[in-house]
């Protein structure tokens, strides 16, 4: 992508911000291999998600469920960060407070070096006991067994660290993310079609409380016409252009003389 102006209303906004939220969702991690769930191509396109993503579907085929996320944590666990994510990390040195927000599970952030993160959908990197809770490296899990749940100490079997469809999402995240899309100065939705609730409930809080508003998403969202810019491009080309124009942006206000 091109080297990128910001227009001088969010250049502005760009140069006094402090508080930065980052909302990310599938897109961001498909140029790294990983498909997405919704749109073409996407994963619940092949399959439906009642059969694989329920508690209900573990309940009644543990080990068909258990053998897709092995699959799965396989796809992510080979998959390595893209420019993206490389960028979304950058931030941090930018602006004093940067959270990331991400519906992803798939563990690319974390491997991208971003360190403030809530993962509102859990994580599957990780398997957790049904019964006990104890958690447990989901590596050392599929290890363990690929082709059926391994059984915990107290007689619980592992599952994944998803959040499964049926199921609320971790209150302490959730609560955390609407308290900072609430007071952040800056909000970005990166790779997400907006429409996943209670999630994307967060860009109306953002809005709503004043946030200047960017979106990078090939496609139009339900909040497109809300955002005081647009890129409409692949996460991987337009998010590392918009990191170095902030860059340039937050450079200026240092070099600005003090006077008086």
């Amino acid at each position: 992508m091109e080297p990128l102006e910001l227009s001088p209303p969010t250049a502005e906004r760009v140069r006094l911000a402090e508080r930065v939220v980052v909302f990310s969702g599938a897109g961001v991690s498909r140029e790294s291999g990983l498909d997405t769930f919704r749109g073409a191509g996407g994963l619940w396109e092949r399959m439906r998600p009642e059969e694989l993503a329920t508690p209900q579907a573990f309940r009644a085929d543990p080990a068909k469920v258990w053998r897709w996320y092995a699959w799965r944590y396989g796809q992510a666990a080979a998959a390595a960060p893209n420019p993206a994510h490389d960028a979304i990390a950058r931030l941090e040195t930018l602006f004093p407070s940067v959270l990331v927000v991400t519906q992803n599970v798939d563990g690319l952030h974390q491997r991208a070096g971003s360190r403030n993160l809530l993962e509102l959908h859990g994580t599957i990197t990780r398997a957790v006991c049904e019964r006990c809770g104890r958690s447990r490296e989901m590596a050392g899990a599929v290890a363990e067994s690929s082709e059926r749940p391994p059984v915990c100490a107290c007689g619980g079997r592992f599952r994944p660290a998803v959040v499964w469809f049926g199921e609320a999402l971790p209150e302490a995240a959730l609560v955390r993310a609407y308290e900072e899309a609430t007071f952040c100065d800056l909000f970005i939705s990166v790779g997400t079609s907006g429409t996943v609730y209670p999630a994307a409930g967060l860009i109306e809080l953002a809005h709503q409380a004043g946030a200047c508003l960017i979106e990078v998403n090939p496609e139009p969202t339900p909040f497109s016409r809300l955002m005081d810019l647009r890129l409409a491009a692949p996460a991987g080309e337009a998010f590392p252009a918009l990191v170095e124009a902030m860059a340039i942006e937050r450079s200026r206000d240092r070099e600005e003389p003090i006077i008086g």
